[in-house]
């Protein structure tokens, strides 16, 4: 029986149906077991941020012969830090299969958490690493490179960065990095299972051969059947100020630990990956097959021109709004709704009403993360608007700039953004 953990992540899951098929029974470790309505599977419950010690797993060792530690992070988010995820509880749970005498643990770590590790990141895992080597296990501690897969983070970063029409890359984009596809790694796991490993052996599992950034980008590029890439080079002093904007930016893949992780490079000896395959690992030239080109070229589009358009849509709101408080002439404003029967007192409630309304839309577009009663409350303003203006001011229709007709395409937009944005 294997208890494996972080079962609902991007590796997890995939590890989790991969040993369903391979008839192992499988207990799930997760946060909350309600979310895992998937009838092969046993799950309890398990907290990374708060069961630091060996007394807090060891009631869900019973019975268990394997333990897969699946569980990681990338960036920290409130109570999930790299000690308490990485470190803490794994160490607990470690302790806790030594003392139940568990007959394998596999720790699922990182290439470049090794003595030279020096990011935040790979230093706790190197923590937890370095402990389950230190017990008398049968262990193997497997150290994926950068891992490559759909639905996986490293996948939606590379691919929209290789959309891009103009590829900014660190320096020359020489760093050199050696990516895995997620099911290489599920399989070189699975190979390990019930072999003689050793106590706490180390296994980097890697694709065949290291590529440059700037060669696996174009790579990408030229199988989502986008054409010839185009790079251009970032100073290094640009990019670590770029890093210390994104450590502030919720979501961001880029911040001081990840920059110096890029730099330091992320490769090593595809030999034992090969061994536990019994095959060569796959390349990052066969990463996307030509079935799935359309759907990744697609997303990998919107994943920026998304975001684009947010931005355009919000500046168009500040803008507006900013020139209805006094740019363009006060008293034109007036008399453009007293035209529309609005004078006096309401005229000045209606301006900078409006004007603030303006300013409030453009705003929450930025900064607020949940944006459907946003973009509802828009469409639903600017239908008002056009109405309006078209019983009192029909002539706008016809004039040359088209002030009216452009609230076709804005309409458009914005409901492109609420139905795209809830998936």
């Amino acid at each position: 029986m294997v208890l494996l953990t972080g079962a609902s992540g991007f590796i997890g899951r995939r590890l989790a149906d991969a040993l369903a098929m391979a008839q192992h029974k499988v207990v799930c470790a997760v946060r909350d077991p309600s979310r895992m309505t998937d009838q092969r599977f046993r799950c309890v419950a398990a907290d990374y941020t708060r069961d630091f010690s060996a007394e807090d797993w060891l009631p869900r060792l019973a019975g268990i012969d394997v333990v897969i530690n699946a569980v990681g992070i990338i960036r920290e988010h409130g109570s999930q830090t790299f000690d308490a995820i990485h470190s803490r509880a794994p160490r607990a749970l470690f302790a806790a299969c030594a003392a139940a005498q568990v007959k394998q643990v596999i720790q699922i770590s990182a290439l470049g958490a090794d003595a030279q590790a020096q990011s935040r990141y790979h230093l706790s895992k190197k923590e937890a690493d370095d402990f389950l080597a230190s017990l008398p296990l049968a262990s193997a501690i497997v150290q994926p490179s950068i891992v490559y897969g759909p639905g996986g983070t490293s996948a939606q970063l590379f691919t929209t960065l290789a959309s891009l029409p103009l590829i900014g890359l660190p320096g020359r984009g020489l760093q050199q990095i050696q990516p895995v596809h997620v099911d290489d790694v599920v399989a070189a796991i699975l190979a390990l299972l019930g072999r003689p490993v050793g106590r706490g052996i180390r296994i980097p599992v890697v694709g065949p051969q290291a590529l440059a950034l700037r060669a696996l980008l174009a790579s990408l590029r030229q199988a989502m059947g986008l054409g010839q890439a185009h790079f251009l080079p970032l100073p290094m002093p640009l990019m670590q100020l770029a890093a210390a904007v994104g450590k502030v930016l919720p979501g961001s893949l880029l911040d001081a630990d990840t920059l110096q992780m890029l730099g330091r490079g992320n490769t090593a000896d595809a030999a034992p990956t090969r061994t536990l395959l019994g095959r060569e690992p796959r390349a990052a030239t066969e990463f996307i097959p030509k079935a799935q080109a359309q759907t990744v070229r697609t997303q990998a589009l919107l994943n920026w021109l998304l975001p684009m358009l947010r931005i355009s849509i919000a500046l168009v709101w500040i803008v507006t709004g900013i020139v209805s408080l006094g740019l363009y002439p006060v008293a034109d404003s007036y008399a453009l709704l007293a035209r529309v029967g609005i004078h006096g007192a309401l005229a000045t409630v209606m301006l900078y009403g409006a004007a603030l309304l303006d300013l409030g839309f453009g705003l929450g577009i930025l900064l607020l993360r949940r944006r459907r009663w946003l973009w509802l409350a828009q469409m639903a303003l600017i239908l008002f608007y056009t109405a309006i203006i078209s019983w009192k001011l029909p002539e706008f229709w016809l004039h040359p700039y088209g002030p009216l007709l452009k609230n076709l395409p804005m309409l458009a937009a914005i409901w492109l953004l609420l139905e795209l944005e809830k998936r």
